[in-house]
């Protein structure tokens, strides 16, 4: 197992703190008038999602985590429980509503998502960028309505409800960006 020293530590770090696999969002070098250099830290459980506040001094190590980012297709929901396919070897992986998170809204069957493994085991997956999806159902478009800035909430296939320009009708397909959950553009094919 790699360590990383205080002086490798930067934003985007993947390590492991007590067993469980991290992500270094922030860090931030201090240097006091006298005594040690010192490095505040903020970490992210990638397991369970929480916030941890560390400082450490200068010299200190922390172990690397043993964390894969492979691709993943989506094949289907069933329950609670999601299940991807690893597209290099076939191999299936399925995933807690918990660990899916948010990233439910936008898994339409066979959506290419990136998938985060720690030990061989799946701890979270993400969708990329941007998706297409069909609108399911919304209220009808006012005629005259298109001037003006005007939203409104439509359903999409996946069971999201999402924040659209007042023109789109159901049955159209549109294009999300998953990162901020919005609206981008409409789009005549998959």
């Amino acid at each position: 197992m790699a360590v990383y020293n205080t002086s490798d530590f930067r934003k985007g770090l993947k390590v492991q703190i007590d067993g469980d696999p991290y992500l270094m969002i922030e860090c931030n070098f201090v240097k006091p008038g006298k005594g040690n250099a010192l490095y505040k830290c903020r970490l992210r459980n990638l397991i369970r999602n929480t916030v941890l506040d560390r400082t450490y001094k200068g010299g200190d190590a922390l172990e690397s985590a043993d964390i894969e980012e492979i691709s993943a297709q989506f094949l289907y929901r069933q329950g609670d429980m999601f299940f991807f396919m690893d597209n290099s070897n076939y191999e299936q992986y399925e995933l807690s509503a918990d660990q899916v998170d948010d990233s439910w809204k936008f898994l339409r069957e066979s959506t290419v998502c990136s998938m985060l493994l720690f030990n061989g085991n799946p701890i979270g997956v993400t969708p990329p960028n941007h998706v297409i999806l069909k609108v399911e159902y919304c209220e009808p478009s006012v005629k005259g309505n298109t001037a003006t800035n005007v939203s409104k909430p439509v359903k999409v296939e996946t069971g999201a409800e999402i924040m659209a320009p007042a023109f789109i009708n159901q049955g159209e397909l549109i294009r999300v960006d998953t990162r901020t959950c919005e609206y981008v553009e409409r789009v005549k094919e998959y």
